[in-house]
């Protein structure tokens, strides 16, 4: 999971781009990446860290250009290095630079194909560099000196047959203009919007809509699954769809925990969607426990207080902020490595014992993953006080890993992997937990845009959309992701090429 953003002004766009990744901070904490255009050159600035630790006034000044794309990452395997944070760049053609958020399930073949056939080298393990590298390929193959908007669009075509899996890219063509498109699912958010410059219409493409809001812009839409626009140098939109069976199946964790609850996607308000959550966990715990003893709803900050307090307005019982949140402390779910998360839970959140103590509270959360984190949660209001703890999830269960962008762990590693609901409350030390129903959280999405039949679930279902995860692609998986892997042990000897045509 990632934030990308693009624009192109009337006047310089460093400031904006800067703007406008902070605001999608939330995305990644990782890396961050700004590129911009002028006069034909090129200007990048790119390490790891947060927006405000990379950029300084120096690399502010040195970004010129009325037209750029940025960047922000978060850690998923293989993502050490500050070479890997984006935007990316090839030379030839054109001179491109390139921002994208997702997850590409055949990388490997890919990277194969583009050495022995493309006749092109990877400098890094990112994915993203194996599908800049596929773009460029399929615009040199169109050999045109000058390109045409419908040459980016037939390139793109030919990047949706190659590739599989999760994306949605920015790029910027020199000279030319800024490029972006979403896989033929949709599975990771893109939104464009405008607004009136002095002489012409000025464009931002970005992850979320609270971006281009925040940034004094209207937004237009989402881009389609499938569909790619591009916006030239003289701010003249064009648009097309380049798959040829796009079936619209957006990742239902971005309205569950990702995306920002300001933030509409698909035209669906992520608030209200999670309002929506709190109000159908309301209704099952009245089905299951009529007689419940719930006191107080508390929510574990920031992500589920949306769900809480409807939860809490429908049972008819007080709602109560009882964790303090140390604001400097990032979020936990995307942090690498299980000794930092486990350090950062008890340094993020504070327990105000008034809340807790000699009362039987009812935690909500937006999710379950790991489980280390509802763990502690659990044993801090208890340590507080609490007679008795509830916990709630706005989400199902988390029992697959995540192939398409979000880096969820290995199924060894979700406290949900094959155990039932009681065991895992034993493991976390809760008297009661309950999980959303699937068919639920799917209503609470879908009800006021009743055309988003298909969801990505596969995190609960283990159902992946795009086909080609088999056994052998996770076992894969499993060897880059492992946090043992990741943070000191040998990665497994498995060809990727082989077991991605496994079944």
């Amino acid at each position: 999971m990632c934030g990308i953003i693009g624009i192109i002004a009337e006047q310089e766009v460093n400031q904006d781009l800067y703007d406008g990744l902070t605001i999608l901070q939330h995305r990644g904490q990782d890396a961050a990446g700004i590129v911009t255009y002028d006069n034909g050159r090129l200007y990048l600035r790119k390490d790891n860290g947060l927006v405000k630790d990379v950029f300084h006034t120096r690399h502010m000044l040195m970004l010129k250009g009325k037209i750029g794309i940025g960047h922000v990452r978060y850690p998923t395997a293989g993502c050490a290095s500050s070479a890997e944070a984006q935007p990316f760049y090839v030379n030839s053609p054109y001179g491109i630079t390139f921002a994208h958020n997702g997850n590409l399930i055949n990388s490997e073949e890919l990277k194969q194909a583009i050495f022995q056939a493309d006749k092109r080298h990877i400098n890094t393990s990112s994915d993203s560099e194996v599908l800049l590298n596929v773009l460029a390929h399929e615009l040199q193959q169109l050999n045109k000196i000058r390109m045409m908007p419908s040459d980016l669009f037939t390139a793109v075509a030919h990047v949706h047959r190659r590739c599989r899996g999760a994306y949605a890219v920015i790029a910027m063509i020199a000279g030319y203009g800024i490029l972006a498109f979403r896989d033929p699912y949709g599975i990771r958010p893109l939104v464009f919007g405008k607004r009136a410059g002095l002489s012409k219409i000025e464009y931002i493409i970005a992850s979320e809509s609270v971006a281009i809001d925040a940034l004094g812009y209207e937004l237009v839409r989402d881009i389609a699954p499938g569909e790619a626009i591009f916006i030239d140098k003289n701010s003249k939109l064009h648009t097309q769809q380049c798959a040829d069976s796009p079936l619209h199946s957006p990742c239902i964790f971005e309205y569950v925990y990702f995306s920002r609850p300001d933030s509409m996607i698909d035209n669906v308000s992520v608030h209200k969607s999670r309002m929506r959550m709190g109000e159908k966990l309301a209704q099952k715990i009245l089905r299951e426990r009529p007689d419940h003893d719930i006191e107080v709803v508390i929510p574990v900050p920031d992500t589920s207080r949306s769900a809480a307090l409807q939860l809490a307005y429908a049972l008819g019982v007080v709602y109560r902020e009882g964790f303090i949140k140390n604001r400097y402390i990032g979020r936990t779910f995307i942090m690498p490595g299980q000794r930092q998360r486990k350090k950062s839970v008890r340094q993020k959140l504070n327990p105000m014992d008034l809340e807790f103590k000699g009362k039987n509270v009812l935690l909500v959360d937006d999710s379950i993953v790991r489980g280390t984190t509802s763990q502690q949660i659990i044993q801090m209001a208890r340590d507080a006080g609490a007679r008795k703890v509830y916990f709630a999830s706005a989400s199902p269960p988390v029992r697959y890993p995540n192939v398409y962008g979000i880096d969820m762990p290995i199924a060894s590693e979700l406290v949900a992997h094959g155990r039932t609901e009681k065991k895992i409350a034993d493991i976390l030390g809760a008297d009661w937990l309950i999980y959303q129903d699937l068919p639920d959280l799917i209503e609470a999405v879908r009800k006021y845009n009743p055309t988003l039949i298909r969801f990505d679930t596969s995190c609960f279902t283990g159902d992946y959309i795009t086909g080609n995860v088999g056994i052998g692609y996770l076992r894969w998986l499993e060897s880059q992701r492992s946090d043992n892997t990741r943070f000191g042990q040998d990665k497994a000897d498995i060809n990727p090429i082989e077991i991605y045509n496994a079944v």
